[in-house]
């Protein structure tokens, strides 16, 4: 399947989270007839991780391929939330176009910024394409100009504002030039592919050059690298020499090469310049090395990719009830599974610490890093983890730290809760919008550190109706010490079972995190206090039996429902002295004992 024999289309599909990226290769893949007639179609068939269809993100990217016209299109889905930049950064190097997504309401938000960015420094001259106009209240002539607002303020050229658009609809299955056209299908996005996306440029005759922009594994074959062929043949079976990032060089074979054909790698016998390609044959491998001619070995420039913004420690579990729920509990099983990690994770860091039960594990953002959380938990780990730190650093030999750009669309009443809030934060108003459906849209650049424990308030603020999202700016000079404390925590004075009775005479200190017949240990947060101090409870005292007692006497006492603490809001809740303890059955709070403070 060599780039002399069919015409081939790179391109990446970008976008902000949940503006449809997925959906529209779903529809991609549907309308180019890779699936047979009588094949049940499945719906965001590129999201393969379970984490993925739940929150309904992707994560990791994704590379599948179709035919249109007799041309051989490289789909590349993308990854929309910043802390997965990683992985956008890698992608938009192997391809020679983007396919820019944009909510036909909302427009473009703060991710919108961050690929575009990305998009824009490789050169890539987007293809823009509104999606969801069959929805209530859009309005798409309007997303465009914001758009190309955006491409102004990013420092495009004018190529790249002169960029083509379409209008459509990736759940509806159609796309058009303009809204006055009507259409039923995607061919006129496929044909806006085919005519703005320019073909690969590399050389067949040239030596062979592959970098490496994905990593995968395979109980079968082991470590896979997925990456472009830049010039030259590749061939299965072959030699070839791996150039490492710090230009040694190692000798191998490609013991198996694999292509995409909609949801399949498929085994292929040679692919040439311009390809993506799987292959297996090479283990000790990083992202953005090369994979060359043997005789005549020649490196590609390294992939940069973003340095970590928050930094966390893993802990070997010590609650008193370690070991009760997890399979992998020690030190040496929580170092290789993190280790493992960092074979296909390229925006994580981890490094030992002074003592051999725990680790510090750095990452994008809280989300990066609470996947990662969630993922072990899932395979049977069990851990602790302590409150995310931002990492600073010395830029000219000045202090400096890292500042995001958050958007928040909030109703009306609650602009000006959220502005106090961000204020005290050190936040800068950067815009404010007001619609005409009584909600108002606010951009801040906020510090990363600011932003720890602020989605709770968030949610309070806007009593749940407020949506908000954040990306990753700058480093900028420190902007000082600000208060961001929270009320004090209500802790568990012994272990045992928490009971109805000792809940129900505690309600009036404050908001339970635990329902009655929770196991419970000392020292192990229970509920939120109502004033700034910690306080000690006994929540396992039990009613003292009497035989004065009346039929019914307690059947109208009721609890106010506690609040479920998923992984996402405990994280974003422990303070400095308070560690997560993560099980694949539960999620419990805890301070750290005394000691383990000073040891911190």
């Amino acid at each position: 399947m060599s780039a002399q024999a069919k015409a081939i289309r790179n391109i990446a599909i970008i976008a902000h989270v949940d503006h449809g990226k997925t959906t529209l290769v779903d529809a991609l893949l549907s309308q180019s007839g890779i699936f047979r007639d009588n094949e049940a179609v499945p719906t965001c068939v590129m999201d393969s991780n379970d984490l993925e269809r739940e929150r309904g993100i992707t994560i990791l990217s994704k590379n599948t391929a179709v035919t249109y016209d007799d041309t051989r299109i490289n789909i590349v889905d993308t990854p929309g939330h910043a802390d997965f930049g990683g992985e956008v950064e890698r992608v938009l190097g192997m391809v020679d176009g983007c396919l820019l997504i944009v909510d036909a309401n909302e427009g473009p938000m703060p991710q919108t910024r961050f690929v575009l960015k990305k998009a824009l420094e490789q050169g890539l001259r987007p293809i823009v394409f509104v999606n969801k106009i069959d929805r209530a209240r859009v309005d798409p002539e309007t997303a465009v100009n914001k758009v190309l607002d955006l491409f102004v303020e990013l420092g495009a050229d004018d190529d790249q504002c002169d960029f083509p658009y379409l209008f459509g609809s990736g759940m509806g299955g159609f796309a058009k030039p303009d809204m006055a056209t009507e259409s039923q299908t995607m061919k006129p996005l496929f044909d806006a592919i085919l005519r703005h996306v320019p073909p690969p440029v590399g050389d067949e005759n040239k030596p062979l050059q592959l970098q490496i922009t994905t990593l995968d594994y395979s109980d079968f074959l082991g470590r896979i690298v997925i990456g472009r062929v830049h010039n030259g043949v590749i061939r299965n079976g072959q030699s070839a020499s791996l150039i490492k990032d710090d230009g040694s060089i190692k000798r191998g074979r490609i013991s198996k090469l694999l292509g995409f054909e909609g949801l399949q790698r498929i085994e292929i016998q040679e692919a040439g310049a311009g390809d993506l390609v799987a292959l297996a044959g090479f283990d000790q491998v990083n992202i953005g090395e090369t994979i060359a001619c043997p005789d005549e070995p020649k490196a590609l420039p390294l992939i940069k990719v973003d340095e970590p913004t928050l930094q966390m420690t893993f802990v070997v579990n010590d609650s008193p009830f370690a070991g009760k729920e997890g399979k992998f509990v020690t030190s040496r099983q929580l170092r290789d599974r993190l280790r493992k990690e960092l074979l296909t994770n390229v925006a994580l860091r981890v490094e030992d610490t002074d003592s051999p039960d725990r680790f510090a594990v750095s990452g994008r953002g809280e989300l990066h890093l609470g996947i990662l959380i969630e993922t072990m938990r899932r395979e049977g780990f069990e851990f602790q983890v302590t409150q995310p730190q931002v990492i600073f650093r010395t830029i000219d030999g000045t202090p400096c730290e890292p500042v995001e750009t958050l958007v928040m669309d909030v109703p009306e009443a609650a602009v000006g809760s959220c502005i106090e809030k961000l204020g005290v934060r050190r936040g800068e108003m950067q815009n404010m919008e007001t619609g005409n459906d009584g909600r108002t849209q606010l951009e801040f650049v906020v510090p990363s550190r600011g932003l720890i424990g602020f989605r709770g308030e968030f949610v309070r603020a806007t009593r749940g109706e407020g949506i908000m999202s954040h990306s990753f700016f700058e480093y900028r000079p420190m902007l000082g010490e600000f208060d961001a404390r929270r009320n004090g925590v209500l802790i568990a004075f012994e272990q045992g079972t928490a009971t109805f009775y000792a809940l129900k005479n505690a309600e009036g200190r404050g908001q339970f995190f635990i329902s009655p017949g929770v196991k419970v240990y000392k020292g192990m947060i229970v509920g939120e206090n109502n004033r700034p101090q910690d306080l000690e409870l006994n929540v396992c005292k039990a009613k003292q039996l009497t035989n004065m007692r009346s039929a019914g006497a307690e059947e109208l006492d009721t609890l106010q429902t506690p609040v479920q603490m998923t992984l996402e809001r405990a994280l974003e809740y422990i303070g400095p002295d308070e560690m997560l303890e993560v099980t694949p059955e539960s999620i419990r709070l805890r301070k750290l004992p005394a000691k383990k403070m000073a040891k911190r």
